[in-house]
């Protein structure tokens, strides 16, 4: 497969694993849609860099929630052809003990993970499967294999992530699309350093230390390569030994 024919749209592309994302597929020679939804200068400043740095990259802004936008959005998508990789990437947190939990955060967090996957995926899937080659990455969590206090919404919804992952995968693995996903423990992203500091990293991962960004980039882009071909249906982990 000629990756430089290759178009790969990353959701959530805007904030900092998804930046990551976006120009590790780059300078592997991906075309690059970089998505947000109200980050939109920020995903224009990525698709800046990308393409000074000798990439390709456009910005594509929609709210991933409204299925008919999503619609409308991956229509004008593939006029220019199918998209071959999807991250699925765009995930937000909205704490809460359960007993506490309100109904706009369970439903905040579901409808944007869980929903959001659906929308986006489901049109791009009958043009990559006319291909015959696709990766579809959905970008889980440490919190659905583990569990955690206060993210029982976001537990909820990377586990259903996980869920999808396989089932489809089964459904599409004869036609050249693999299906993972990749579940990331404490990344050193801005939201990941509001939530914990060096003492509770040292105490709660093995390697003492929170993951980079690049790193669940890379892991992100060999399983878009050719290279990956042979590993589907999985959710592999990136979390310094926490699981």
């Amino acid at each position: 497969m000629n990756k430089t024919a290759i178009r790969a749209l990353v959701t959530g592309g805007s904030g900092g694993i998804g930046a990551a994302i976006c120009r590790r597929l780059s300078t592997a020679g991906y075309f690059v849609y970089v998505h947000a939804h109200r980050s939109t200068a920020a995903a224009q400043s990525i698709v800046e860099g990308i393409v000074a740095a000798g990439g390709r990259a456009a910005a594509v802004h929609f709210d991933l929630t409204d299925a008919a936008a999503t619609r409308a959005a991956t229509e004008r998508l593939l006029e220019d052809g199918p998209v071959q990789v999807l991250v699925n990437n765009a995930g937000i947190h909205d704490d809460a003990v359960f007993p506490g939990m309100s109904p706009a955060q369970w439903h905040g967090v579901i409808d944007l993970s869980v929903h959001g996957f659906y929308n986006v995926t489901q049109p791009l899937m009958l043009p990559m499967i006319r291909t015959r080659w696709g990766r579809v990455i959905s970008i889980s969590s440490v919190t659905a294999l583990m569990g955690n206090r206060g993210q029982v919404n976001y537990a909820a919804a990377k586990g259903a992530l996980n869920a999808a992952t396989k089932a489809l995968s089964l459904e599409v693995a004869s036609r050249g699309i693999t299906v993972n996903a990749v579940a990331p423990g404490i990344i050193a992203t801005g939201m990941g350093d509001a939530a914990f500091d060096a003492a509770a990293i040292a105490d709660m991962v093995p390697m003492k230390r929170a993951g980079s960004a690049a790193e669940v980039a890379s892991l992100v882009a060999y399983l878009a390569s050719e290279e990956a071909g042979y590993i589907t249906g999985q959710v592999i982990s990136i979390n310094g030994g926490m699981i």
